[in-house]
């Protein structure tokens, strides 16, 4: 099992590099780095690679819309170049939100798309001439929708590997099967282990029967926050506005992918409840209402015995990757801790 972490949004980033490179020394195998609608993330993956020499980078997530599927290539095989080849390129949907909002794209046929975009980019980084026909991108574009002088292309660099292994962020049953079936890896957010079976056991069997053999075993990324110590549960406190803003308010009231997610954990009056008050600019009163027992179910918060006990929690349920975000000043101690654990 790998311990990897993921960068906030927020912050400083050359500060948050000289901090990878304690985490790595303590023995963090893989960091992500987030960009949603703040610093983009390839800059900050870049800078790492300099800093430092073990830990994989991966980007968590670069969405499909803003960013051509060449330029997507481009920036997986520039990365794995300068890291000698640690590169992960952490892809997703994203949501109507970012897209239209942000980003003023229409947020239009997202499987698809992912379908297109993971093909496209293993074509390129193959270092095979460019000729893709699919349901959202033709490349070359045809001539009747352009000038007509686009011709087939093909990667000048030679990549540091033929393959940057692709993880998809998905929640949803159909992008879950895609992921099974296309990507090397899966990104699940707000992840309870006691919960994934009922909840993406059938859609990760649908994408597995269809799995390439060429592909190796599914590696599945997910944890939450770490606290050790036998009088910190008040530290999950701390979640409430994270959790508030992504069940409230990341999406409309009809589409938030968040809030279905935790309905379906068994929360449904209480998301309902959160997303009104969240949408109403009440924000302190939707905080207040995120469960516990679903701040609980979705993190690593305990004694060092409950802790263990969750981290075989998370492995019994299909994890590979532990995601953790310690919650300490002496954050490389506790890595290095569960790098012990997990030994």
């Amino acid at each position: 099992m790998k311990l990897s972490m993921t960068l906030p949004y927020a912050g400083n980033p050359r500060t948050a590099a000289d901090q990878v490179k304690e985490l790595e020394s303590a023995g963090l195998d893989t960091v992500w780095v987030a960009e949603g609608y703040g610093f983009d993330s390839p800059t900050l993956m870049g800078y790492l690679a300099a800093k430092t020499s073990t830990v994989e980078i991966g980007s968590a997530i670069l969405n499909i819309y803003s960013r051509s599927p060449s330029a997507l290539a481009q920036t997986a095989a520039g990365l794995d170049n300068v890291s000698g080849g640690r590169a992960l390129l952490g892809l997703g949907s994203s949501g109507p939100q970012v897209i239209e909002g942000w980003h003023g794209l229409p947020y239009a046929k997202p499987l698809a798309r992912t379908r297109d975009v993971i093909a496209i980019v293993r074509s390129i980084l193959r270092r095979e001439t460019l000729q893709f026909s699919g349901e959202v991108f033709d490349v070359p574009l045809p001539s009747h929708s352009g000038r007509g002088l686009g011709k087939p292309l093909k990667l000048i660099n030679q990549p540091e590997r033929s393959a940057v292994p692709i993880f998809l962020a998905a929640l949803g049953e159909k992008n879950v099967q895609l992921a099974a079936e296309l990507a090397d890896g899966w990104l699940p957010f707000l992840y309870a282990p006691e919960r994934a079976a009922d909840q993406w056991g059938a859609a990760l069997a649908a994408g597995s029967a269809s799995r390439s053999s060429d592909l190796g075993p599914l590696r599945i990324v997910a944890g939450g926050m770490v606290a050790i110590g036998d009088d910190v549960g008040d530290v999950l406190d701390r979640l409430r506005p994270t959790y508030a803003l992504y069940i409230g308010g990341m999406g409309a009231r009809s589409q938030n992918f968040y809030a279905q997610l935790v309905s379906r954990y068994g929360f449904e009056a209480e998301a309902a409840t959160i997303q009104k008050l969240y949408l109403e600019g009440r924000k302190r009163d939707a905080e207040a209402a995120v469960p516990r027992a679903l701040l609980e179910m979705c993190n690593l918060v305990g004694s060092a015995t409950q802790v263990k006990e969750r981290i075989v929690n998370f492995r019994d349920s299909g994890v590979t990757d532990l995601q953790v975000d310690p919650v300490t000043e002496d954050a490389p101690a506790v890595v290095a801790q569960l790098k012990e654990w997990l030994a």
